[in-house]
Order: structure tokens, then C-alpha cells, then sequence
């Protein structure tokens, strides 16, 4: 079992996958940056706020003992209080957006190269010659002999 496990894990396809988990967990945090510092305070500043962390509607009353912030969505959440946190909800739809569009750029790059490998094995595969092969005189004599039995049986 531990030799099957061994040949398993030295797959070309199973070290592909790894790779592409590390480096899709690696371009997560990369994304969620890039939504969380640059794009949502980028809206923030366009529609007037700056955190879409704290945009929520809060469905039940808050308790009277509360005495945390009633405009922190963190701190409403931890204390019970049921809360709608729309603004995280807008920030992970573009957070997954921007990761989608980044995969279908790279998908459709990646195909734009095969096809092009593609046309050009075709091309190169059209372009080679029929091989030659050599003909032997005998050969030759025999064909004929049968081409006139043909014939002759025809007639």
C-alpha cells in the first residue's frame, strides 16, 4: 500500500494540483487585497463611506445591556444581535468576481496558445512530404504482367 501511495503522490498530475493550490491560495490573498484596500475604498470614497464592513441592517432589537457600538457590525454580531451584513456580501461578489475574470483571462491566453501550437503542427504536418519509397525492377514486371492478365481476362 505505502508503494501504490508513494507512486500516487508522484504523479505529474498530483504535483500539478498542489502547485495550483498553492499558487490559487497565494492569488486568493492577493485578490481579497486588492478588493478590500484598493476597489471597496475606491466605491467607499465614489458613494460616500469608506468601510463596506460595517453596511448591515440589523433585524432585531439590540439588547439594553449592550454596551458595545451600535454601528460596528462585528461587534452587534458577536453580541447575538441578528444582523444582514450586505457590505461584506458586496465586498466577497467582488472579490469573486475579479478571481473569475482573472481565471478566464489566463484560460482563454492558455487556449489562444494551444490553438496557435495546434496550427502549426497541422501546418507542418501538411507541409511534409509523401515518402518516397523505392521501387524494385522485378516488382515492376510483375505489376505489368498482372495489368495485361487483367486486361486480357477483360476482353
Amino acid at each position: 500500500m505505502l508503494t501504490e501511495f508513494k507512486k500516487f503522490i508522484a504523479r505529474g498530475n498530483v504535483l500539478d494540483l498542489a502547485v495550483g493550490v498553492v499558487i490559487g491560495a497565494a492569488f486568493g490573498k492577493i485578490t481579497t487585497s486588492l478588493t478590500e484596500n484598493i476597489i471597496m475604498p475606491l466605491l467607499g470614497w465614489i458613494f460616500g463611506t469608506i468601510d463596506w464592513s460595517n453596511h448591515f441592517l440589523v433585524l432585531g432589537s439590540i439588547p439594553a445591556d449592550y454596551e458595545g457600538d451600535p454601528t460596528s457590525f462585528a461587534a452587534l454580531k458577536e453580541a447575538g444581535v441578528p444582523v444582514i451584513g450586505y457590505g461584506d456580501l458586496i465586498t466577497q461578489i467582488v472579490n469573486f468576481l475579479l478571481i473569475a475574470f482573472a481565471l478566464f483571462l489566463l484560460v482563454r491566453s492558455a487556449n489562444k496558445v494551444m490553438e496557435e501550437i495546434e496550427e502549426k503542427m497541422v501546418k507542418a504536418d501538411n507541409t511534409q512530404e509523401e515518402p518516397t519509397v523505392p521501387t524494385d525492377p522485378q516488382l515492376d514486371v510483375l505489376k505489368e504482367i498482372r495489368d495485361q492478365l487483367k486486361a486480357s481476362a477483360n476482353v
